[in-house]
C-alpha cells in the first residue's frame, strides 16, 4: 500500500470524509493537524498552493481534496494508486 498523508483539522467534514473513504479501503493515514500547528498549516499551503482541507497525497502524488479524491474513487482509478 501507498502511504497516504492528509493535512487535516478537526472539525473539518470534508477531512471525516475523506478518512471515511481512506479508512474503507483498509488504508493507513497520516493526518497533519494544520489547526494545531500553524507552522504545519504553512507548510501545506507552500507545498499545495492551497489554503483549504483537506489536503491529501498517496505516496509523493499530490492527490487535492475530498472532492478530487472521490473523483478518483468513481472512476475506478483509487484502488490503483493506493496499490502504488
Amino acid at each position: 500500500m501507498a502511504a497516504v498523508r492528509m493535512y487535516c483539522t478537526g472539525s473539518c467534514p470534508y477531512c471525516v470524509m475523506a478518512e471515511r473513504l481512506l479508512t474503507a479501503k483498509k488504508v493507513a493515514i497520516e493526518k497533519i493537524r494544520v489547526d494545531l500547528d500553524p507552522e504545519k498549516r504553512g507548510e501545506m499551503m507552500q507545498l499545495t498552493g492551497r489554503r483549504t482541507v483537506p489536503q491529501i497525497y498517496i505516496g509523493e502524488t499530490h492527490v487535492g481534496g475530498y472532492d478530487d479524491l472521490a473523483d478518483l474513487d468513481q472512476a475506478g482509478k483509487l484502488d490503483d494508486m493506493l496499490r502504488g
